[in-house]
């Protein structure tokens, strides 16, 4: 009797169970929540024109040596504390660093080339523009790129200087976020990946250096430190001697809320590779204002501001 009705119970809830798809048909498929209206600019308002199939000039902002503050209390613990650091002077490409570029030094040294595991090699086809910036790159891979160039990885306190000027600005091109400044996620800006380097005309740095709240993350020199603004020296710090992770600066297009604020610090393995990871690289040493100097044939220029 027990048999029976333990048998008869198990029927009862696997009719039951079985009835829930039914049921889900009959009441109709629930939709997911719709995405809200992120913000849409005109392209002719945020990006430079320009043909995206020519190589753009590999250039180099000269970074004049002085004072600038680091860090913020508006970011979090390792933005902290804010200290004024002292800078001597020295040079970081206007843009990140290029498929074109990068490519060049695969064929003149056979360096492996950019690029994801092969089952990942589909997503890699909306990112091989030529003025693209380079990703799938590792911090290796890109200290090996900036010393084949006769130049290096900037360190953090370089590259954050260079895109935030000595104003305290926490965005390139000021102090109030704006989501159509930049190549990131929380704007319809016309790019679903990475674009063309210097597209977005107002993620300009006061120095006229381009791309630092988007486009793609960067790797600079530094191994990562959480507390290292706490002990780091005031003049030229190059970060902890040693770690288990590299530091990234800078925003990318998948980069949302806050992070791509200029004195927004981020952390990875150095033979991490991924299609949001790129560089560019700098010199140490400046040159005489308005003069150009050769760095492995390339050319130097002369400061900008970003409303020329």
């Amino acid at each position: 009797m027990i048999e029976t009705r333990f048998k008869i119970a198990m029927l009862v809830a696997v009719a039951i169970f079985a009835s829930f798809p039914i049921m889900g048909i009959l009441r109709g498929t629930q939709l997911p929540p719709i995405e809200p209206d992120l913000p849409e600019a005109p392209a002719a308002d945020v990006r430079a024109s320009g043909a995206e199939d020519t190589p753009v000039e590999e250039t180099m902002v000269n970074i004049p040596a002085g004072p600038f503050m680091r860090g913020t209390l508006a970011g979090g613990f390792d933005e902290q504390p804010v200290k004024t650091i002292y800078l001597a002077t020295y040079a970081i490409d206007k843009y990140e660093v290029t498929n074109h570029q990068y490519e060049a030094f695969v064929a003149a040294t056979g360096h492996r080339k950019a690029g994801p595991p092969s089952r990942y090699a589909k997503n890699m086809v909306r990112m091989r523009g030529v003025n693209q910036p380079v990703v799938y790159v590792s911090w290796d891979d890109a200290e090996a790129y900036c010393k084949w160039k006769g130049k290096r990885l900037p360190t953090e306190a370089e590259w954050e200087k260079a895109m935030r000027g000595t104003d305290k600005r926490l965005w390139p091109w000021g102090n109030e976020i704006d989501p159509l400044a930049s190549n990131w996620a929380v704007a319809k800006d016309g790019y679903e990946v990475a674009a063309p380097v210097g597209s977005f005309k107002r993620d300009v740095s006061p120095f006229g250096v381009a791309d630092g709240a988007g486009n793609v993350i960067e790797w600079v020199a530094d191994w990562y430190g959480e507390n290292i603004y706490n002990d780091s020296a005031d003049r030229n710090p190059a970060g902890p001697e040693f770690g288990t992770y590299k530091v990234l600066r800078g925003g990318g297009y998948t980069t949302s809320g806050t992070d791509v604020r200029v004195t927004s610090r981020s952390k990875m393995v150095p033979d991490f590779r991924d299609e949001t990871i790129g560089f560019r690289c700098a010199v140490s040493g400046g040159f005489a204002e308005g003069k150009t100097q050769s760095v492995k044939g390339r050319k130097l220029t002369e400061n900008r501001n970003s409303r020329e």
